[in-house]
């Protein structure tokens, strides 16, 4: 052995490098958990039984280009309804213009988790009294089924009024009023009016409100039932059993189903 020489022990100088199971886990509640700084993921991987000091978890977090020291503001809107959307619902109107030029209103609900739509009713002259009394309609449709909503989002339309609120309220679902003109606060709803239009109502003459409520029955069906979302991982509101294709003979039988007529088209495997 030479002078100043020692033996290769087979391991690189310095601290050992961190386990990539750590990286995720730090990683995944920095994701999860948007106000958590390092101090407080380091905390919570510790009591999970993990040894690592708070400068790797920092570390970790910058490297993967989160700030491990985030401000402290509450959550936003978005993050609120994303949050609880399991026990959200949220309603509105959608007006509907006849060959006639008679305006028709529409109120329905729909489920911030699953986005499944309700219709609750169609009208020639929506008054308060009219949407309370659709509203009591469903919500004893909600309790018969056991539901689990805690809140529901509105706009400050004069229509909704504080008897529309009771009738939530007397089941446990707390009324979430929207701000002035912010029509973003009440998204859901918003982007389900304007799938309406585009799909359906712009591509059909409407003649009253019999024939509008016999439309809308038909493509909230075919909403709820089979119409695929992004959100949903391509499911439907009410989900399906997926068949699993194991060869390109299957494909052959494929069958279309016409839907208001044969405006919409909807595919499925023969029987």
């Amino acid at each position: 052995m030479g002078w100043g020489t020692y033996p290769h022990t087979g391991r690189s100088p310095g601290r050992p490098p961190t386990a990539a199971a750590i990286k995720v886990l730090v990683r995944r509640l920095a994701e999860e958990n948007t106000g958590w700084g390092y101090g407080r993921i380091h905390g919570e991987i510790t009591g999970l039984g993990v040894t690592v000091c708070p400068a790797t978890v920092w570390n970790i977090l910058k490297a993967a280009g989160i700030d491990p020291s985030p401000r402290r503001e509450g959550s936003s809107w978005r993050q609120f309804c994303t949050a609880q959307a399991k026990t959200m619902l949220a309603c509105d109107f959608a007006h509907v213009d006849t060959i006639f030029l008679r305006r028709l209103y529409v109120l329905f609900v729909i489920e911030l988790d699953t986005r499944r739509v309700h219709l609750l009713g169609v009208t020639r002259h929506p008054t308060g009294a009219w949407a309370t009394q659709v509203a009591r309609d469903f919500v004893a449709t909600l309790d018969e089924q056991g539901h689990r909503f805690r809140r529901l989002v509105r706009d400050r339309d004069t229509k909704f009024t504080a008897a529309f609120d009771a009738v939530f309220a007397s089941t446990g679902i707390r009324v979430l009023r929207s701000p002035v003109r912010a029509p973003l606060a009440n998204a859901y709803a918003e982007r389900w009016i304007r799938t309406l239009r585009a799909e359906c109502l712009d591509r059909m003459l409407i003649i009253g409100p019999a024939y509008l409520r016999v439309v809308l029955d038909e493509y909230v069906a075919h909403y709820n039932t089979h119409r695929p979302h992004r959100s949903l991982d391509q499911q439907p509101p009410a989900g399906r059993q997926l068949r699993i294709i194991t060869g390109d003979a299957q494909l052959d039988r494929v069958e279309r189903k016409e839907v208001l007529g044969g405006l919409i088209n909807q595919y499925a495997h023969a029987a």
